[in-house]
Order: structure tokens, then sequence, then C-alpha cells
């Protein structure tokens, strides 16, 4: 279950990584009210999730799947690079998840 609970709060960690893009420096009331909650409710997560996951484990898993996702979202949303080595360097990401996985 705390392997669920580190995905989903990698996940709102993307939120509000892409919620920054936004808030326009925090100048606008409702996305930056948005991007706070998903700040909140990420590192909720993140804290309810080393209770049983190693804190280095769940730590770099939380920002490599923030990382992945805002990758992704940045490509999908605002036209970002889609370079070949740029794709490649978050597949590098991605093995080192699943290596983090199995190991622990």
């Amino acid at each position: 279950m705390s392997w669920i609970i580190l995905f989903f709060a990698g996940l709102f960690e993307v939120g509000w990584a892409v919620g920054l893009k936004y808030t326009d420096g925090f100048s606008k009331p409702l996305p930056t009210v948005l991007t706070l909650a998903a700040m909140a409710v990420s590192l909720g997560l993140l804290g309810l999730a080393v209770k049983e996951l190693p804190l280095g484990t769940a730590y770099a898993v939380w920002t490599g799947v923030g990382a992945v996702g805002t990758v992704i979202a940045g490509i999908i949303l605002f036209g970002e690079s889609m370079a070949l080595f740029r794709l490649a360097s978050v597949a590098l990401i991605i093995f080192g998840l699943i290596g983090l996985k199995l190991s622990t």
C-alpha cells in the first residue's frame, strides 16, 4: 500500500510543478491555491509512505515520478522538446525507479 501512496504523492508533485507555471509568479489566486493544495497533499502522502518505506528510496521515487511526470506534462501541455537525448534521459530515470522498487 505504501508504494501506491508514494505513486500518488508523485502525481500530486506533478500537479504542483505544472501548477507553478499557471500561477504566474503566484499572482493568480486560483492556480496559486490549487498549487499550494497539491503541494500539501503531495507532502502529506510522502509522509505516509515513509512510515513503511526507506526514506532515501521513498524520496528518490517521489522526485523521480514527479520529474518524469512533469517532463511528460511539459511536452503535452507546453510543447516542450521531445529530443531523443531528453527522452533517453527520462528513460534512465524510469529504469532507476524500477531498480529502487525491485531492491526494496
